[in-house]
């Protein structure tokens, strides 16, 4: 089987898919790095919002025994929570339409 000059190899392909996806897992998205915060203030973010934590658990899914653990320091976010919790400071309106069944 010939390859048309030029146009890359199965193999080619598959190499620069799994250096995509390595660079993807590593934070990279194309040139932008992705930045989750080491931590979040939880409480800062809901009392912008103007919401209780009974509200704002119910606004995001957020477990409220879990959103009053870190608001009092006794639990961290985890990294995933962390990302999502700033999203939702930057764009709450986006995320509950998002979220909105």
């Amino acid at each position: 089987m010939t390859r048309k000059k030029g146009k890359p190899s199965v193999a080619a392909d598959i190499i620069r898919g799994l250096k995509n996806a390595t660079a993807f897992l590593d934070g990279h998205a194309g040139r932008a790095r992705v930045h989750v915060p080491d931590t979040v203030d939880v409480k800062a973010i809901r009392r912008k919002l103007g919401m209780t934590q009974t509200q704002f658990s119910a606004a995001f899914g957020f477990d409220v025994q879990a959103l009053r653990e870190w608001e009092q320091g006794r639990r961290r976010p985890e990294r995933t929570a962390r990302a999502y919790l700033r999203v939702i400071a930057r764009e709450p309106e986006t995320v509950h339409r998002a979220l909105v069944a």
